[in-house]
């Protein structure tokens, strides 16, 4: 039988799913959120999920990386097909390997188990906090356009030379706009962090760089080769080219 769903009710608040098989700890991490006033609602499979989210929309998700069934990598990958919603990966694999492989998925941060619920819960925050930033920005934004692309921050959306969306992670984007708004300027991983929001209580700095590499790939002629966003050495990165306002 597939878990519950479990609602906690609030005053109008962010709003997360959390996709955990083992019900002790969605029960905890449930708790947790509605004690600090966000609503969740928990889901035990990705069928659970899947129903969840036909019935309302999630601010962000915490994704479990072993569920029965579908698992967490299979699951985001196929969320990130067409959403942009911010995913917490929880994981009880060790290896960095495995947990860089949901960042390259579309993962916008993760947390290994056993984890310590004040970390889930900042790191999550600072996602949110993220998200509000962006949000309260939306009406001063205009779209910008660079090397023949498109990237809408309103929106959310970035469209490549002929017009088509291109799917990005939250962090992905965030960067990306970093950049568009920073042209020419050599940019450190704790500045992309800053400017992304998530410096507080988002990934390891080094995450910085996979994102930029996923980046590197949706936008760059060659990936391997990159000529818009370059390596500085000893520095970060900079974006080289020219930007313009639309």
């Amino acid at each position: 039988m597939s878990a519950h769903l479990h609602l906690v009710a609030t005053e109008p608040s962010a709003r997360i799913l959390l996709v955990e098989d083992d019900h002790q700890i969605a029960a905890m991490v449930v708790e947790m959120l509605g004690d600090n006033g966000i609503q969740a609602v928990a889901a035990g499979s990705a069928a659970d999920m899947d129903a969840a989210m036909r019935k309302q929309s999630f601010d962000l998700i915490v994704l479990d990386a072993m569920l029965p069934g579908e698992d967490g990598f299979s699951i985001c990958r196929r969320l990130r097909g067409n959403s942009v919603t911010p995913i917490i990966m929880l994981t009880a694999l060790s290896d960095d390997i495995d947990r860089i492989v949901g960042i390259e998925l579309g993962a916008d941060d993760y947390i290994t188990k056993p984890f310590n619920p004040r970390e889930l819960m900042a790191r999550i925050k600072g996602l949110l906090r993220r998200a509000s930033y962006n949000a309260e920005q939306q009406l001063t934004q205009n779209p910008i356009g660079f090397a023949g692309w498109r990237i809408d921050p309103i929106r959310r959306q970035l469209l490549d030379p002929q017009g088509v969306h291109v799917s990005m992670t939250t962090a992905e984007f965030d960067i990306l706009l970093a950049f568009c708004r920073n042209p020419g300027r050599v940019l450190t991983r704790e500045q992309l962090l800053g400017l992304t929001h998530a410096g507080l209580a988002g990934p390891i700095e080094r995450s910085i760089d996979v994102h930029v590499s996923r980046v590197r790939q949706k936008i760059e002629p060659n990936a391997k080769e990159p000529t818009l966003i370059k390596t500085v050495r000893l520095g970060g990165y900079m974006f080289t080219p020219k930007v313009e306002v639309r």
